[in-house]
Formats: C-alpha cells, structure tokens, sequence
C-alpha cells in the first residue's frame, strides 16, 4: 500500500480549487506513479470558518475560502469511487488548540495532520533571515519547536505529525538534537524536503528511530504533477528504518497496511 497524505487541492497553476474536478487529476497522477490512495489536507487558516483564531497577515490574507465547499468537494469524490481520503493541515496554536478542534468537530474528517509553522507569531519556514531565526538562537528554535510538537502531539486533536522535523529547512540544526517523546499520532515521511534549502527529505532517519512511531507517506503537493514525488527515495528512508507499513486512515481511526 503506498499513500500520499499531505496534499493541497489546487490546480496545475496552483490556483485554489476546492472543487471535484481538481481531485481527478491528482487521482490520474498518484495511477501513473502507483499512489494507491490520495489524502487532501488544505491548510486551517484558508477557511473563514476558522477567522477567528489568525492575527498573522499571512494567514488572514488566506482566509477566505469556504470550508463547507472543500469538504464537500472531498466527500464527492469519495462518492464517486475516487481513491481519496478528506484531512486537514492544522497550525499549533496553543493554548487555542481545543478552540480550533471544536470548530473542525462536526465534519467528517478521515484524519488531521498537525503542524507548528509559527512559534509566538513568528515564522520558522518562511526565510532564513527572519522569523524566529533573528530572535533566538539555532538551540533555542529547536527546543520550542519540539514544546509545540509534543504538546499538538499529546492534544489527541491531530492525527500525523507534518515535516516534523521542519527547523531544519534551512540547514540549522543544534550540535546535538533531541528528539522528543511523542506518542499517539503517526510520522509522515515527506519527500518535499528535497525542494527546500536543506535538501533533504523529512524527517531524519534518526528522529523515526528514536520515535518508533508509525508512519505515513507525503508529497506536500500543491499541483497534481507533484503527487507521489520521489516516493522511490521515502520508501528507502522507511525501509532503511525498519518500517514494512504504512498507516491508513477512516473516519480518524488508524490501520496499518503492507508498505509498497
């Protein structure tokens, strides 16, 4: 069984497309690099639903798109026979987080990916000049890090954990990293780390050693010709660290299937 569980329903110029015809052609490339099953996680703060919890201008410039619609949209192709899963990409937001939880409650997600891309309103990923890069140091970055992992980890609200080693975009990593205790969610190996600075995929085959957890399978696509992107290499990294299955969500709950 191989899965792509991190992708954003755009179309092939990365225009927003919450619609059921931009689901076939990520569902004719996952065929052609044989994806058997697609999950689509459009980010949180793209959903007026959601306007409430975001100060950022990043995330309000965003938020204005239906959330009813792309889940509908999801749930049609699902309908259809389509190979799909309905999921979501949910920011950390602290003390917020149950907030946030409550208004995604009534809809029929198959799972929730987790994610920490702002730190006290500041940017990890954004630029490498910026952010929380010029307000601490490379340790202190990492340590906060892992506090909003663990905690998004243990707050039973998210399923998968995305890029979970992300402060390594940009190459910057402590002397010696310590990867936290996480438990009760699964990893995804995610192969969209070649395309940033760091040019590795995510995360570290130390940190799935350290972890034990299970895993998922993510190309982070934002147009449909990215699906299932170098899934030769994230099926080397699994392998190499002892995984033989991948997980498979419905209805957020989980199962392991044959990796490949």
């Amino acid at each position: 069984m191989i899965v792509d569980y991190h992708m954003h329903l755009r179309d092939s110029q990365e225009r927003v497309a919450h619609a059921v015809d931009a689901v076939k052609p990520f569902v004719e490339t996952a065929a052609e690099r044989g994806v058997d099953e697609l999950g689509f996680t459009e980010h949180v703060y793209y959903f007026r639903q959601t306007r409430a919890l975001w100060e950022l201008p990043y995330q309000t410039a965003r938020c204005v798109y239906d959330l009813d619609s792309y889940v509908d949209a999801v749930v049609e192709a699902k309908r259809l026979g389509l190979p799909v899963k309905l999921g979501l990409e949910v920011d950390y937001v602290g003390e917020r987080q149950a907030e946030l939880a409550a208004i995604l409650e009534p809809y029929p997600w198959d799972y929730l990916l987790g994610s920490a891309h702002w730190l006290d309103g500041l940017a990890v990923d954004s630029s490498p000049d910026g952010g929380v890069w010029v307000e601490w140091s490379v340790d202190e970055v990492w340590r906060r890090y892992f506090e909003a992992l663990t905690e998004l980890a243990a707050s039973g609200h998210v399923d998968v954990l995305a890029h979970p080693d992300l402060p390594k975009i940009f190459g910057r990593r402590p002397d010696r990293i310590e990867y936290p205790p996480l438990a009760g969610v699964a990893l995804e190996v995610s192969t969209n780390g070649r395309y940033k600075p760091v040019g590795e995929l995510y995360p570290d085959p130390e940190f799935l050693t350290a972890t034990g957890l299970p895993i998922t399978l993510a190309s982070d696509a934002h147009v449909p010709e990215n699906v299932g992107r170098d899934f030769d290499l994230a099926l080397e990294l699994a392998r190499a660290a002892g995984y033989e299955s991948v997980t498979v969500f419905e209805g957020r709950t989980a199962r392991q299937e044959a990796l490949g």
